[in-house]
């Protein structure tokens, strides 16, 4: 059933992830910082339309998704006279599929519920590839009510999203998600560089072992652009540092040990200094292959 929706934040995941909602039937406005980029999108596909604020396209719609960089960036489109709160009514769903802080998502949770308005948080994994394929996983923290309405949307991009629990449980949920990533990264930076330094060819290596335990999706997905010293792939390491220190920060509240965490977000802070910053993750392995 087509619903009326906004989507704000035209970035290389939000761009396919409203475009799969547009060419599932539903009537999707869109706002983006840069009014080119939404300009374009709406060129690209049949029943999008854009507006000039996140309170205009969001004054029609039932559900407003948004996709943008960061806490400030999630406030400055939520808040104030042109933010989505302002152009929404009491029964409108608000999903936050920003990577965030919990403690952003539990806010939202609240000022939402004091203007009659549901909010989900709903980070997503998966990279660009997953967004534009529309096989992302999202996890999502919020009421089951809210959950339940918003499936059908959910199902135009992802190949994969579960309600985790109380609000900011998605934002928590994607927090292990990159300590994942960030500590099979660095282990697969290392073996690729062991096996270049015991003099084996390393293609011929990972075909191998790729068979086996060893087995992963950065394994998969990285290994051979690794070993050619190609960087622009997937998620960069701005990114993923933005990521790790709020997995950090949340750390530090909830007393988990991350060591080996701290010291991967140490490595992607020395890829940054060396000019990284807009590599993929699996640029780690720059510091060891010197």
């Amino acid at each position: 059933m087509s619903m009326n929706i906004a989507f704000i934040g035209l970035g290389a995941m939000g761009y396919p992830m409203a475009g799969h909602l547009s060419n599932a039937g539903h009537n999707t406005t869109v706002y983006n910082r840069t009014s080119a980029k939404a300009v374009s999108w709406v060129e690209e596909y049949a029943n999008g339309t854009y507006k000039e604020t996140p309170r205009l396209a969001a004054m029609d719609a039932k559900v407003v998704l948004l996709c943008v960089g960061n806490d400030d960036d999630v406030r400055s489109v939520v808040y104030g006279n042109n933010g989505v709160f302002a152009g929404m009514s009491p029964g409108d769903i608000l999903i936050d599929h920003t990577t965030t802080s919990a403690e952003l998502a539990r806010e939202l949770f609240k000022a939402a519920d004091d203007l009659g308005i549901q909010f989900l948080d709903a980070p997503v994994s998966g990279g660009q590839a997953g967004a534009q394929n529309g096989k992302l996983t999202v996890m999502l923290g919020g009421e089951q009510g809210a959950y339940d309405s918003i499936v059908n949307l959910l199902n135009c991009y992802s190949q994969k999203h579960q309600l985790m629990g109380a609000s900011g449980s998605g934002q928590l949920t994607k927090m292990v998600n990159q300590i994942c990533i960030a500590g099979v990264v660095q282990g697969l930076s290392e073996a690729l560089h062991f096996a270049g330094k015991a003099g084996l060819n390393t293609t011929q290596v990972v075909d191998v072992i790729s068979k086996g335990a060893a087995q992963s999706w950065q394994m998969e997905n990285r290994s051979n652009t690794m070993i050619k010293g190609e960087f622009d792939f997937g998620f960069a390491v701005d990114w993923m540092r933005k990521d790790l220190g709020i997995v950090l920060d949340e750390a530090k509240v909830n007393g988990a040990n991350l060591p080996i965490t701290a010291l991967v977000d140490q490595f992607y802070g020395q890829v940054q200094a060396n000019g990284g910053g807009r590599f993929d993750t699996s640029s780690l392995i720059t510091l060891l292959n010197k």
